[in-house]
């Protein structure tokens, strides 16, 4: 049964990465909330670390839409869902406008266009003059279906540069919504993932400051006009808000270091029966009272120190493990679970020592791109020959320790496409550099809440014996 939802949406997308969109979509959605609006932040791909500047200005969650790691036909729902109760829904995209997996899947152009979206297109004018007019209109008329609705210019210098640009625009009747211009109080701290996580910086300041910029640089009454022009989105059904059972607690590594967990992801957990409990690898000393171990990405490389001395809380792990618990660690999860990690400048640090390994940080990326991984054995998530598929994007590489060393997944993908077996599984635990979105695969979600589920059985069994 399908069902027609008007939500005035909009897409902001860039001619390329770094062209200031993830800066001035914050400032927009502040603005908007300053305007007493529920703006709904939406992350084109499969970034985790956008989100979290997004969330921090609108005061809403921000939710991934990508079609590698969802199914593409699972996506208008999930978005009417999370947008239906919003006033206007803002769209950040990926890269550059045209730019995604191998042949555009999962690009910010599909996304529009699935959505029917109107999109503003991002431009970093900086050195550049009547070019930016000639920039804008290739990327109008590359491809018709993408309604391309307006310009944002970006780093404009003077009156005179952002004339030039503007009238440049009028001749080819491309609207221009704001021109904003250079401020470096807006440039947020970057490392080698990207922008610095909120967990570890406070943005409020930033944020003030684009937010200010956009209301006296940007026509706000516009940008709702084209929001509010998208048609209306049918979609065939929505998420059920059927009554959950829960069955199992699982304690998700949360904190400065392991922050990189899809909303999505940890409600489709939720669904499947989950009650999810926080709890730090860096400050706690016990484990929360939880039947099973979620261990995301992030950025232990830049606390390893912190981790090591940390013994009490390693040593839990390591407990909970010798006790059969189910324990699953992704990308920077997987570096904590090795004998260890040999940091940027060359110091080798234990880590928990489940996993028969050490991690070592290298000068350059070394995985990146969406990619298929073939479960090798039954593990927590699939049973032997199951696909699933993830993203990979790590400087760190992991040398096994041992001949026989129990590889997890056989992958296929990335940038430069190649097959690689990696990951580690052996009974209860599974360690990968592998990034999944529960919300994109029911069984690997229902199989690692059954897991910590039978997990409590067998101990309360063992308990009352």
């Amino acid at each position: 049964m399908s069902k027609e939802y008007k939500i005035p949406r909009i897409v902001v997308a860039g001619t390329n990465s770094g062209v200031g969109k993830t800066t001035i979509v914050a400032g927009l959605l502040a603005a908007l909330r300053e305007r007493g609006m529920k703006a709904q932040p939406f992350k084109v791909g499969p970034d985790y670390i956008d989100p979290g500047f997004h969330k921090a200005a609108s005061g809403e969650e921000c939710y991934n839409l990508d079609t590698w790691l969802v199914p593409q036909e699972r996506m208008k729902p999930f978005f009417a869902d999370m947008a239906k109760e919003a006033d206007i829904a803002i769209i950040e995209g990926v890269m550059g406008l045209y730019d995604g997996g191998r042949e555009g899947v999962s690009s910010t152009a599909q996304i529009a266009k699935e959505l029917a979206a109107p999109v503003i297109l991002v431009i970093d004018c900086k050195a550049m003059g009547e070019s930016a007019a000639a920039i804008a209109k290739g990327f109008r008329d590359y491809d018709n279906e993408v309604h391309l609705a307006g310009v944002l210019l970006n780093r404009i210098g003077s009156d005179n540069h952002e004339h030039m640009i503007r009238s440049a625009m009028e001749r080819l009747g491309i609207p221009v919504i704001g021109a904003i211009r250079r401020d470096d109080r807006m440039h947020s701290p970057e490392r080698h993932l990207g922008l610095t996580p909120v967990t570890e910086v406070d943005p409020t300041e930033a944020i003030t400051t684009i937010r200010e910029a956009v209301k006296r640089m940007v026509d706000m009454d516009a940008l709702e006009s084209i929001a509010c022009s998208a048609p209306g989105l049918v979609v065939a059904e929505t998420l059920s808000e059927q009554k959950i059972k829960r069955r199992a607690r699982i304690g998700v590594a949360y904190d400065e270091a392991f922050s990189f967990y899809y909303p999505a992801s940890l409600k489709a957990l939720e669904m499947a029966g989950a009650t999810i409990v926080q709890f730090s690898p860096l400050t706690d000393t016990v484990l929360p009272e939880v039947d099973a171990l979620f261990f995301g990405g992030g950025f232990p490389e830049m606390f390893l120190s912190q981790l090591e001395r940390n013994e009490a809380m390693k040593e839990a792990i390591r407990e909970a493990a010798a006790a059969g618990m189910p324990i699953y660690a992704e990308c920077g999860g997987l570096m904590y679970m090795c004998h260890s990690v040999v940091d940027f400048n060359g110091n080798e640090l234990p880590m928990v020592g489940l996993v028969p390994a050490v991690c070592r940080m290298q000068d350059k990326l070394q995985k990146v791109g969406y990619v298929t991984a073939t479960a090798l054995q039954d593990t927590l998530l699939a049973p032997q020959g199951l696909q699933l598929r993830g993203h990979e994007f790590h400087f760190s590489t992991m040398e096994p320790m041992t001949e026989t060393f129990p590889w997890a997944f056989q992958f296929e993908g990335g940038r430069k496409p190649v097959n690689y077996s990696g990951g580690y599984a052996k009974n209860n635990i599974l360690a990968s550099y592998l990034h999944l979105n529960f919300a994109g695969s029911d069984e690997a979600a229902g199989r690692f809440v059954e897991a910590a589920a039978q997990w409590r059985r067998n101990v309360d069994t063992v308990t009352t014996k």
